[in-house]
């Protein structure tokens, strides 16, 4: 039996017999038609984000196997909480706050690449991220809200594996990120104040050496 196998970066849901998909199992003699359909469905839950998509075909029958991969951490964590970027202060510009069973949602998408034996321990990995994205995780930095999950302070969240924050949480949630900012408010003013300021000292010595 030979097989062939075929590796891709697609947008969820989105995929098509356009490139890199199309040109790549062309010459496998397969039903890309079928193949792209599959693939659509199986990374529905990823629209908006790049997927990691594995196609292998046996040669002589045509039948063929997807396997899906998960997008990035950063990825997942900016789909969940609807972002668009991280911060680019991410020690004191916090851009969001996020509630333990998001994490743990996050950590259950990516489980296998994890290689974490307990939720709780995946759960860590996701909450490191969110430190480099500048995002609280129930309203504390990544230091402070470990020492909580060390103490077993979640443990019943994340034995029960939950994944749903409830509408008044949600509001508590967004109180304890607009108070955090308030503290560096007026740093970070200066800090965007003295940025604009460089960018249109640069873009007045671009415009005289354009003359």
């Amino acid at each position: 039996m030979s097989k062939e196998t075929i590796e891709v970066l697609v947008e969820g849901g989105k995929a098509s017999a356009a490139p890199p998909l199309g040109p790549a199992l062309g010459p496998l003699k397969v039903n890309i038609g079928q193949v792209v359909a599959e693939i659509n469905k199986k990374t529905s839950a990823f629209k908006g984000m790049k997927v990691p998509v594995k196609v292998t075909v046996d040669t002589k029958t045509k039948e063929f196997e997807i396997s899906i991969g998960t997008p990035p951490v950063s990825g997942l964590i900016k789909k969940e909480l609807n972002l668009k970027s991280g911060s680019s202060i991410p020690n004191k510009d916090k851009v969001a706050n996020m509630a333990m069973e998001d994490v743990i949602k996050v950590a259950k998408m990516k489980d296998d690449a994890f290689f974490s034996k307990t939720v709780k321990a995946a759960s860590k990995n996701v909450i490191g991220s969110c430190n480099a994205m500048g995002i609280l995780v129930e309203g504390k930095i990544a230091v402070e809200i470990n020492k909580d999950v060390d103490a077993g302070m979640f443990d019943e969240v994340f034995k029960a594996e939950k994944t749903e924050v409830s509408d008044d949480k949600r509001k508590v949630l967004e109180e304890q990120l607009k108070t955090f900012n308030k503290q560096f408010a007026g740093e970070l003013a200066k800090m965007r104040a003295a940025k604009k300021a460089r960018e249109e000292k640069e873009a007045k010595k671009e415009a005289k050496a354009a003359k």
